[in-house]
């Protein structure tokens, strides 16, 4: 391919990339807005100049008039500077949403070693941590943390003998699953190892 030949066919790719903004129906606020969509980070008024082949000024303007425009209509997300670049928040009047929607995903996404723990405290309790261990065969204090802290399980007494915690479930378990009471858990106790056995595993694994 000669010189001649490679320079018709980047001005050719050039033109097939050019665009005129003004000709989307939302102009450059349209355009901006389907940008800012889809970053994850602050984006500078130059770069997004570049993107839209626009003057920085005109974007510089339009972002600001997007800022307010969001403000005045009281939108559930908000257009702001953060440095030297512009992204999408969420506005900080609806956190409260915001959190409780994060939370309530969290608390419905166990993971299986949660779910396995969760099990063997709800057929077992009150249980203390090193029976819920011995039955799983790994350590849970960490799945024990998580399960205290969405409110699935609860501290309810003291092995007399041990003093070792007891942990039994919460009536937000019962509300999650749908149940009036524990007898409405299904039959699956059987399948668990009884209390005499989980204390000669657990006995063994201190040794």
């Amino acid at each position: 391919m000669t010189d001649q030949q490679v320079q018709t066919a980047e001005v050719e790719h050039d033109s097939q990339l050019a665009f005129d903004v003004d000709a989307f129906p939302g102009g450059v606020r349209g355009a901006l807005e389907a940008v800012l969509m889809v970053v994850d980070e602050p984006i500078t008024p130059m770069t997004l100049a570049a993107a839209l082949e626009v003057p920085v000024g005109d974007v510089e303007e339009a972002l600001v008039a997007l800022e307010a425009e969001y403000a005045a209509a009281h939108r559930g997300f908000s257009l702001r500077r953060v440095g030297e670049g512009w992204r999408f928040y969420s506005r900080s009047d609806y956190a409260p949403v915001v959190e409780k929607f994060l939370l309530d995903g969290q608390q419905a996404r166990l993971t299986q070693a949660a779910l396995e723990t969760l099990a063997v405290i709800a057929y077992r309790q009150p249980v203390s941590r090193s029976r819920v261990s011995a039955v799983r065969g790994v350590n849970v204090d960490g799945v024990i943390r998580t399960l205290l802290s969405r409110g699935l399980i609860e501290e309810v007494g003291h092995d007399e003998e041990s003093t070792a915690i007891l942990f039994g479930t919460t009536a937000h378990f019962l509300e999650r699953l749908g149940l009036s009471g524990l007898e409405e858990l299904p039959p699956l106790a059987p399948y668990l190892p009884d209390v005499d056995l989980l204390d000669e595993i657990a006995e063994r694994g201190r040794a």
